[in-house]
């Protein structure tokens, strides 16, 4: 239990300094799975992300996907910590990634094998309203959602933050 929820599985890292201005995480922690889901990848974020994630997967992902396949499996994670620049541009502001405070999603694998992924399936059937369900339901939890529609950077994966703007959510 991590973030002083059992729902949240991993570990405590503690503070992971940055190798440039602006990049470092204070009390970071190392995800395993979440609200009995487990990661890809173990996620170094920080708590109020692990916790807006693990909302997210209660009341966003579990139930868009459902009884499908079985249910949800394993959050296929494409980021997570990473000391870089938005979008890895030079000169761009520090990413959300670089302070532990995001997490990118590229799709779901179920119980029974299949796979759920934005880049193939966004506009697919059941699948694609999955995972457009998912991606309307990450705002709120999540201060920044971007997805397929966004732009060409996000046309295979979900980037969830949460950094939070004057003018509230930031949903595209």
């Amino acid at each position: 239990m991590v973030c002083g929820d059992p729902a949240i599985q991993g570990e405590t890292v503690g503070r992971v300094p940055g190798k440039i201005g602006g990049c470092g995480v204070k009390d970071a922690v190392r995800l395993r799975s979440v609200a009995g889901v487990a990661l890809s990848q173990r996620a170094v974020v920080d708590c109020t992300t692990a916790k807006a994630l693990k909302t997210w997967v209660e009341s966003g992902m579990k139930p868009a996907i459902g009884k499908r396949g079985g249910g949800a499996a394993e959050i296929r994670v494409a980021a997570h910590y990473a000391c870089r620049t938005r979008n890895s541009k030079t000169g761009a502001k520090i990413s959300e990634h670089g302070k532990g405070r995001a997490i990118d999603v590229a799709g779901v694998k179920l119980k029974n094998g299949r796979e759920i992924n934005v880049l193939n399936h966004w506009s697919q059937g059941w699948r694609g309203r999955a995972l457009r369900q998912m991606h309307a339901r990450a705002c709120g939890p999540f201060g920044t959602v971007l997805g397929p529609e966004a732009d060409r950077y996000h046309r295979d994966h979900f980037h969830f933050d949460t950094a939070r703007y004057r003018s509230g959510t930031y949903c595209r």
